[in-house]
């Protein structure tokens, strides 16, 4: 049982920067835009709606970066833990 929790677990880490990107649009106003902006529609919002294509490009894959030190953080920690059990 141990296994599916770790790759359930993984799973979760790899969303962990992720958020519902059409939930988050859809509820910004411009009275709460400045603090309901989250980085799907920062990318959005410089990318389509000012014409940044390199820029936003660039904020996307330091997000994607962000994510993968998550993941292979956390698969060393398991890795390790993994380490004194035998399976």
């Amino acid at each position: 049982m141990l296994p599916t929790v770790v790759v359930l677990f993984m799973l979760a880490v790899g969303n962990l920067m992720n958020i519902s990107f059409e939930k988050a649009l859809l509820m910004q106003t411009p009275l709460n835009r400045e603090s309901s902006q989250v980085i799907q529609t920062y990318v959005y919002q410089a990318g389509l709606q000012q014409a940044q294509f390199s820029y936003s490009a660039a904020i996307g894959l330091f997000n994607s970066v962000i994510n993968l030190a998550l993941l292979v953080t956390f698969h060393l920690v398991v890795r390790r833990a993994r380490r004194g059990q035998v399976m």
